[in-house]
């Protein structure tokens, strides 16, 4: 006999702890059902997550993918289910962009070459995939017709920018080639919509981090290889003296923003750019302590470990903290999840899937 999805999800799909949540968070928003939905980027850590919510609510959920940098894993409890399809091919080919998008409505663009020091290290395959494949992405939605593209921009847009917070209109000078090849994909997705009629939002996030963010690799984010050499009883590495700070932004966060831009029909919502964070910052040194707070619950070894300081790299920013109210009052985005709320779910997951 056939098992129907809505089985499979209630029977054998793994959900966060926090999902209850969510479907209460959303629930006065329209939570995104039975949709035809493209995640570009879907196996990898905000992309395979916002592929979990958007299957729990019922949407046929298409994931493409070339894994250069996402993971099997992170997508492999979802294989088996009736409303998801897996695409592996590469944004970088308009061919598999424009056969990816058959009766697409929604558009989730994540896929992108992200790390600012990668970038720097080779900013022609990062200039490639996040500006070339960008424009591909977005012309095959155009031709398809596809009602929304929300896609996923950056807070290193705002370069060199001194401002406290940041606000979407006044950015600075780009301080890495990925700043510059984010920065380019909010233009062209502006003039997509002006030239041909497209619904287009970019959601610039903020320092993200949460469930299935890879720590391993030397363009890991901070949060995951923090914990993971911590759980491991070895110092993390700080670049500059730690004073520099950060708008970290839980995973969930992210989830609501993008379904929230995909589900407005406020005119005045639409065709712009948002910031996506928790608003406020906090700063390395703090970050490391608290991470060490919440670790010493499961070893209490943890609190001997202390931080190793190096030289600052180049090209990073040192200080960001997002305005929320844009999103606020156009949204109606209401982040849930403070930094050590966020901190807690997120190391009670690395220390079951990292030991």
């Amino acid at each position: 006999m056939k098992i129907s999805f809505l089985e499979r999800t209630q029977n054998s799909f793994h959900f966060p702890k926090n999902t209850q949540l969510w479907g209460c968070v959303l629930k006065n928003i329209g939570m995104l059902q039975n949709k035809k939905i493209l995640v570009t980027g879907g196996a990898g850590f905000i992309g395979s997550n916002l592929v979990e919510y958007l299957l729990g609510q019922k949407n046929i959920v298409i994931c493409f993918d070339n894994f250069s940098t996402g993971k099997y894993e992170n997508i492999e409890s979802f294989r088996s289910f009736d409303n998801f399809k897996l695409i592996t091919a590469d944004i970088r080919d308009i061919e598999s962009c424009r056969s990816a998008m058959d009766d697409v409505k929604i558009v989730l663009h994540q896929a992108a070459m992200g790390s600012v020091p990668r970038s720097i290290k080779d900013p022609k395959t990062t200039n490639d995939v996040n500006i070339g494949g960008f424009v591909n992405v977005l012309i095959a939605a155009k031709e398809a017709g596809v009602k929304r593209f929300v896609y996923a921009a950056s807070s290193s847009t705002y370069g060199d920018s001194k401002a406290l917070p940041k606000v979407e209109d006044k950015i600075g000078k780009p301080l890495s080639p990925y700043a510059i090849t984010k920065y380019v994909n909010e233009l062209y997705a502006d003039i997509f919509s002006d030239l041909y009629g497209m619904e287009t939002i970019g959601l610039r996030y903020f320092n993200v981090f949460g469930r299935r963010q890879d720590p391993e690799g030397a363009y890991a984010a901070a949060i995951p290889k923090f914990i993971r050499l911590l759980i491991k009883h070895q110092s993390p590495v700080i670049y500059g003296d730690g004073s520099q700070s950060r708008d970290f932004t839980y995973i969930d966060n992210v989830i609501h923003a993008n379904v929230l831009a995909a589900e407005t029909t406020t005119p005045k919502a639409i065709n712009t750019v948002y910031n996506v964070a928790f608003g406020e910052a906090t700063t390395v040194n703090d970050l490391v302590v608290t991470l060490k707070k919440n670790l010493m619950q499961f070893d209490e070894k943890i609190a001997e470990i202390m931080p190793i300081y190096a030289e600052i790299r180049k090209g990073d920013i040192l200080h960001s903290q997002a305005s929320i109210e844009k999103a606020r009052d156009l949204l109606g985005y209401r982040p849930q999840f403070s930094l050590e709320n966020g901190l807690k779910e997120a190391i009670r997951w690395y220390w079951e899937n990292l030991k």
